[in-house]
């Protein structure tokens, strides 16, 4: 019995020591809960304290980040003169709204070359000119156009052909020729030979009417550049600074025509490119 009585005197004092300890709140600063519960120290948990130089070692770097050196651009960008212009916009980089003026001027724009626009293409610019008749048979034009540029690139005087061949130039002028003879320097002008003409081959007496009788060819004999440099295909053709350009033109043409001659071909074409669309039952014909 007196055993029992001591262990029950001592729970109870156990109870009272636990009840009376004080509640420990959240850590504000750090997320590492205190050594010794209670926030005692460990002098008071009878732990022998240590000094920090103990604890960490005395080459121990400093735990605040040291400061990047100043880069050699930001050096460099501080000491350019305030009147120059700034390496970094100093506005934001998106574009402004475009203005109701601007707006309508290239809704005009595209309304007039609309306007001006043959064979359902605003790019192809001329005007119609219906059926024509020819004086010798076989010749003549259906549902004819006055062409006076394609993709912008304007014809040295308009030249009169079908629909047909209007796309055709048109498809040749904007994917090879435009940029031929490079970016910076675009063919803006070509110089025609010959558009529709009533005639035969070649102008022979008895051959049979030419593709320009039906308004399905047309001749160019040169290329003006922007900066006014005229390239003929006569003497181009043999020039070192050209020729290149002009064969691999000549070449891309036969694609959207189905016949191309140019100077390799005969006499007749040493001076001039001949494009036409007629059809040939053994498919394009390009020399």
């Amino acid at each position: 019995m007196a055993w029992a009585r001591h262990t029950l005197a001592g729970l109870a004092l156990a109870c009272v020591a636990f009840t009376g300890m004080p509640v420990v709140a959240a850590p504000e600063t750090t997320l590492r809960p205190p050594a010794v519960r209670g926030g005692a120290t460990p002098e008071a948990a009878g732990v022998s304290a240590m000094p920090t130089a103990a604890i960490l070692p005395q080459s121990a770097p400093a735990l605040r980040p040291q400061l990047r050196p100043v880069s050699a651009q930001i050096l460099a960008a501080a000491a350019r003169p305030t009147e120059q212009i700034p390496v970094a916009p100093d506005g934001t980089l998106r574009p402004m709204m475009r203005t109701p003026e601007f707006t309508q001027q290239v809704l005009f724009g595209r309304a007039k070359r609309r306007r001006g626009s043959v064979c359902g293409d605003i790019d192809i610019q001329g005007e119609e000119a219906g059926n024509i008749a020819g004086t010798l048979q076989g010749c003549g034009a259906r549902d004819a156009v006055r062409v006076r540029s394609v993709s912008g690139v304007e014809l040295s005087r308009p030249a009169v052909m079908t629909c047909e061949t209007a796309k055709a130039l048109n498809k040749w002028v904007s994917r090879d020729v435009e940029t031929a003879f490079g970016r910076s320097n675009r063919v803006v002008e070509l110089r025609v030979a010959a558009g529709y003409s009533c005639r035969t081959r070649n102008n022979r007496p008895g051959a049979k009417i030419s593709e320009h009788g039906r308004g399905r060819a047309i001749d160019i004999s040169g290329f003006k550049l922007e900066d006014g440099t005229m390239v003929s295909v006569l003497r181009g053709w043999a020039d070192a600074s050209t020729s290149r350009a002009l064969r691999r033109i000549w070449k891309a043409a036969c694609g959207p025509f189905r016949t191309v001659l140019g100077p390799e071909a005969d006499i007749y074409h040493r001076d001039h490119f001949h494009l036409d669309v007629a059809r040939h039952r053994s498919g394009r014909y390009c020399r």
